[in-house]
């Protein structure tokens, strides 16, 4: 029977191949898109934590509250259980000139945890240490997108940058070029992200005449107990200023799930558009096994008439319409797989694929198949000896 069923399946070559192709697109359809989905989100989450999402970003809640961010508030989070690091953070949006451009530019006031804090890492040269803490040094850490923008080369160190600070600008040695997390962000929105550079606080205080900080980055030692910890933060320094509701803690790890249960949704939203392409195969395959009952109307009156079964008859027809949805789905399936490595290799990606998604489309292509080859199934299992050949008479 699954012989007999092979045979006539590639009896009409070009029909079968068609039927198959539809088959094919719609799988390789499904894959492709959960494919990108799956490595999307993956690249996205990767992005965030290296930019310092598992932090918690604590600010005043209201200007109006005489509520500050000092040393003081940065000590007592330090001291909190379950936190590792605590970082205070000014930063500023303003004018940087570097070798006759001029470039808006971010301005991150940071300590020595700056790379543990946001995953900054130096390319070139050091970091901001405490000694220029200590000293306040006007030196800075750019970004490689600053760098090249400007000299067209990463390692500009021991460059000078003009930096508009406290109403006016002021020289600054270039004692790095680093690499950080929101390098990700700045090559997706290269029009939109400005580049970072990164000084000492204390310097970025004393020209901008604060001694208050804009913000306090926390540093979570188990990201499992994030909505414990912001609590504990969150009190802590209500105690210690004795202003109830004066402080908000983002919890920037909650913003990543969510975006992650976003991305989830738009890609099944997807998968589930092109999957409607295999519904429209499923007709191809119906129309191509009515079409070889009626072909094989004569071979089915003698089988019967020499004592078939319908159920014989029904499995060879039903199994053939599976097959070739075996047949088609394996090719897209495979396809789907092979362009999205393929597009993972040519961009840098880690491949990645949702198992959940292949089980899908694997079952639906054979779902297809049976589906919609049991009408032309029972169709030929119900022809009666005599009918079957006299019609093909």
């Amino acid at each position: 029977m699954f012989l007999r069923s092979i045979k006539s399946l590639f009896s009409a070559k070009t029909r079968s191949l068609l039927t198959m192709g539809g088959i094919a697109v719609g799988v390789f359809s499904v894959v492709l898109i959960s494919a990108i989905g799956t490595i999307g989100t993956q690249e996205v989450s990767s992005a965030m934590v290296s930019m310092g999402v598992d932090t918690l970003l604590v600010q005043a809640s209201d200007r109006t509250v005489s509520v500050t961010l000092t040393d003081n508030d940065v000590s007592a989070v330090r001291n909190v259980e379950g936190v590792s690091d605590a970082m205070p953070l000014m930063s500023s949006v303003t004018e940087a000139r570097m070798l006759g451009n001029r470039l808006n530019c971010w301005v991150w006031g940071v300590d020595r945890s700056a790379d543990k804090l946001i995953s900054l890492a130096a390319e070139h040269g050091r970091l901001i240490s405490n000694a220029d803490g200590a000293e306040c040094a006007k030196v800075c850490v750019i970004d490689e997108k600053f760098a090249l923008d400007t000299y067209g080369r990463s390692n500009v160190v021991g460059k000078t940058v003009k930096l508009f600070l406290g109403e006016k600008f002021h020289e600054f040695t270039v004692v790095g070029v680093a690499k950080s997390g929101l390098s990700a962000l700045q090559g997706m929105m290269s029009n939109v992200v400005p580049g970072f550079m990164y000084i000492p606080i204390s310097t970025m205080q004393k020209l901008c005449g604060r001694m208050t900080y804009d913000k306090i980055a926390v540093k979570i030692a188990d990201i499992n107990s994030d909505e414990h910890i912001t609590e504990k933060v969150t009190q802590r320094l209500e105690t210690l200023s004795g202003h109830k509701d004066g402080y908000i803690c983002n919890n920037l790890l909650s913003q990543k799930s969510t975006l992650e249960e976003i991305m989830s949704i738009v890609t099944a939203a997807l998968s589930l558009i092109a999957g409607i392409s295999l519904f429209v195969s499923g007709i191809s395959v119906m129309t191509t096994m009515m079409m070889s009952v009626s072909e094989r109307t004569r071979e089915i009156g003698i089988k019967k008439a020499t004592g078939a079964r319908k159920r014989d008859i029904c499995a060879e027809f039903l199994f053939q319409s599976i097959l070739m949805s075996v047949i088609g789905g394996s090719v897209g399936m495979a396809a789907g797989l092979l362009v999205s490595f393929v597009g993972c290799l040519i961009f840098g990606f880690a491949f990645s694929v949702n198992a959940v998604y292949l089980g899908l489309s694997a079952f639906a292509a054979i779902a297809v198949g049976a589906v919609f080859g049991v009408y032309p199934a029972l169709k030929a299992a119900r022809l009666s000896p005599a009918e079957a050949l006299r019609s093909s008479l």
